[in-house]
C-alpha cells in the first residue's frame, strides 16, 4: 500500500467516514478499516517494546475491523537491580501478560541499528527474555522493522514517536496519550492487527 493511500484511509478512519472500496471483495463496512493483504487477524496480540530498564507491554484485541486495548504496563527497573534480575522480570512479566489475556501471537519490533557491541548484547537478552516467555507457550511470534510500525500505526513510516502515540491514542480511543514504551507496544499490535497475514 502507498503511502499516499494509508494516509488516505487513516484520515476517513479517524473522521468516521465510510473508507473506499478496496478493488478485490470482501468490501469494508462504512467507517471500519480493512485491509486486504490476506485473511485478516482478529483475536488478541501481545506487543512488546523491550528495554532492560523500560521494557512496554500492550495486549490488544482486533474485532471486526475494531480495535480495543485491554492492558498495557511499563517494566520499569531501577538501576540498583542487577541484570540478571531484569530479566527475570522481563520474562516473568511478559510470562503472566500471557496468562492472563490469552493472546494467540506476541509481536515486536526488530532491532536495526545500536550504537556499540554492548548494546547489543543488553538489546539481544532483554528481547530474549521476553521472547523465550512467549516462545515456552508456544505462540506465534512475529517482527517487524521500525519503518513498517510506524507506517502501520500512523500512515507514515517516517513518523516521530510523538505522532504514532497520537495516532494509537485516536485508534484505540483512549482518553490520553500512552507512555512512551505502552505506545510503542501498542503501536507494534496494531502493524500486526493490520499486516499480518493469516
Amino acid at each position: 500500500m502507498s503511502r499516499a493511500n494509508s494516509r488516505k484511509l487513516w484520515a476517513a478512519k479517524l473522521a468516521g467516514k465510510p473508507l473506499p472500496a478496496p478493488s478485490t471483495p470482501p468490501t469494508p463496512k462504512a467507517g471500519k478499516w480493512e485491509l486486504t493483504l490476506g485473511s485478516r487477524f482478529e483475536g488478541v496480540v501481545l506487543g512488546i517494546d523491550p528495554s532492560l530498564r523500560g521494557t512496554g507491554l500492550a495486549v490488544v484485541e482486533a474485532k471486526g475491523g475494531e480495535w480495543r486495548l485491554l492492558f498495557s504496563q511499563t517494566l520499569k527497573h531501577p538501576v540498583a537491580m542487577s541484570f540478571a534480575e531484569c530479566l527475570g522480570d522481563i520474562h516473568r512479566e511478559v510470562d503472566a501478560a500471557i496468562a492472563r489475556f490469552a493472546p494467540s501471537h506476541v509481536a515486536l519490533e526488530q532491532t536495526i541499528y545500536v550504537q556499540n557491541s554492548r548494546t547489543a548484547l543488553v538489546m539481544g537478552a532483554t528481547r530474549g527474555a521476553a521472547i523465550s516467555a512467549a516462545a515456552l507457550r508456544n505462540l506465534t511470534i512475529a517482527e517487524y522493522p521500525p519503518a513498517r510500525v510506524k507506517q502501520a500505526a500512523s500512515g507514515s513510516g517516517r513518523a516521530s514517536k510523538e505522532q504514532v502515540a497520537l495516532q494509537v491514542k485516536a485508534v484505540l480511543h483512549l482518553e490520553k496519550v500512552l507512555p512512551p514504551d505502552e505506545s510503542d507496544a501498542a503501536a507494534v499490535c496494531l502493524c500486526h492487527c493490520l499486516t499480518h497475514r493469516l
